[in-house]
């Protein structure tokens, strides 16, 4: 599955028509909590992104290279795990560094990428689907693109919502949950796509 046409599908369909976060319902913590500014979302986003498409990389090596080559394919939801927990590390002490803002304005979210069931999800199905290297790769980075689309897009329409007037039961997170729930039926709308 490694020509361009196989990857193109793949990007689309990992993106929008399988959304992570609005068809598969992963990761939904980030995507309500850091999802009040579109500034705050988007960085966030770009964090997934880094995280979610260096982890499927290094995932896909260490499966292939390191986990079936010595028959112990038992252990890769662990050895994904601590993966995962080590590039998070890194993201979070290169923002703490070199964009000290964002580093606060994402709080204990960052840390929560760790524990995110989307990125572990994006290398258990890159294994599952027996995707090459660069196949899990693009995997990755499409399932991440659409999951900083939709946050940004919900930080976007929470922006918005503020200078609404809205009934008192439906304030906050209510509010949120409903309007996730209204863009999870509009990107539907995209799986007629492929």
């Amino acid at each position: 599955m490694e020509n361009v046409r196989d990857l193109l599908l793949l990007l689309v369909g990992s993106s929008l028509v399988s959304n992570v976060v609005l068809s598969q319902f992963f990761g939904l913590c980030p995507f309500l909590g850091v999802s009040k500014k579109t500034s705050t979302a988007a960085g966030m986003g770009t964090a997934v992104i880094f995280v979610i498409t260096l982890a499927s990389a290094v995932a896909g090596v260490i499966y292939k290279y390191v986990l079936q080559r010595f028959h112990i394919e038992y252990l890769q939801t662990i050895v994904f795990i601590l993966v995962i927990a080590a590039l998070v590390q890194f993201v979070e002490m290169f923002l703490k560094k070199a964009m000290p803002g964002l580093y606060k304005a994402l709080g204990v979210y960052l840390p929560l990428i760790t524990t995110n069931c989307a990125v572990l999800g994006v290398a258990l199905t890159n294994v599952q689907k027996e995707y090459g290297i660069l196949t899990g790769i693009v995997n990755g980075f499409a399932t991440a693109a659409g999951f900083t689309m939709a946050i940004v897009i919900l930080a976007g329409l929470r922006e918005k919502m503020a200078y609404n007037d809205v009934p008192e039961s439906f304030q906050g997170m209510p509010m949120v949950l409903l309007t996730a729930g209204l863009m999870a039926i509009a990107f539907c709308g995209f799986s007629g796509l492929l």
